[in-house]
């Protein structure tokens, strides 16, 4: 699949909750070629410091030439992102490694988002085809982080269901807890959200004999299979790279227990 090095020009940078923002791009050749569940590597400055670029899910894609990041504060490199403005440019590597795989024609899905998880999750509910049940399950810490993503989904004509570690919208407690009634009538989950997360929605579609798949995070390095710095265990003994084997992987692939 094709992957480049774009220097992209910032569009806009919405905040979304406090340290959520949400940066529009254009950034044509990376748009154009973007699938739901790939990644880019993004440089944070035009300066080398920090002198390495960070891993971003693509969040939106007009397949034309905009994409968005979803982006949390969380250190120094998200932080410089946060203060860019409009009209400023930001180096590109992308579209990077295995995207969602589509489920059964016509066929009922879950989508299962934790905190800044739920980033690859809307590009992946804009690209599934009707006629088609989509039910969407989010969690995070508070109801702010959560208000406008979840009635995004919801414009889409997905359900949604939300869960809050402090109750302030929806269920008060894991994003989980909501999945298990919703499996029967599911021919696929997807999620993408913390390990632990990931790793309970694994177990419970396995349960329920539902075909799951899950998007890792890992930090990177390069992003290109080059360090091998994201790696995590995988099945059998082995070892897989979030950056090449991934992030997307099938649920079964990961050995969440070690």
């Amino acid at each position: 699949m094709p992957e480049y090095q774009e220097n992209s020009i910032i569009d806009t940078i919405d905040r979304l909750a406090e340290n959520f923002y949400r940066l529009s791009l254009r950034a044509p050749l990376i748009a154009s070629a973007a699938r739901p569940g790939q990644f880019v590597m993004v440089s944070c400055a035009p300066f080398l410091d920090p002198l390495l670029r960070r891993p971003f899910s693509i969040h939106r894609c007009n397949g034309s030439d905009t994409l968005q990041l979803l982006i949390r504060v969380v250190g120094r490199g998200t932080e410089l992102l946060a203060r860019c403005r409009p009209g400023q440019s930001l180096s590109l590597i992308g579209p990077l490694g295995r995207g969602f795989n589509p489920p059964p024609p016509a066929s009922s899905v879950c989508l299962v988002g934790g905190g800044i998880g739920i980033a690859p999750l809307l590009f992946w509910a804009e690209r599934l085809k009707t006629p088609r049940r989509c039910t969407v399950l989010l969690g995070s810490r508070t109801g702010k982080e959560l208000t406008q993503l979840a009635a995004e989904f919801s414009q889409l004509g997905c359900r949604v269901e939300t869960a809050t570690d402090d109750g302030s919208l929806g269920h008060r407690g894991l994003v989980t807890d909501l999945l298990a009634a919703h499996l029967p009538t599911a021919a696929k989950t997807y999620a993408c959200g913390p390990m632990p997360m990931m790793a309970a929605v694994a177990q419970t579609c396995r349960d329920a004999k539902v075909a799951c798949e899950v998007s890792l995070e890992a930090h990177m390095a390069c992003g290109l299979g080059a360090c091998l710095g994201c790696t995590v265990h995988g099945d059998g003994g082995r070892y897989l790279h979030v950056c090449k084997n991934g992030p997307v992987v099938n649920a079964e692939e990961v050995a969440w227990q070690r």
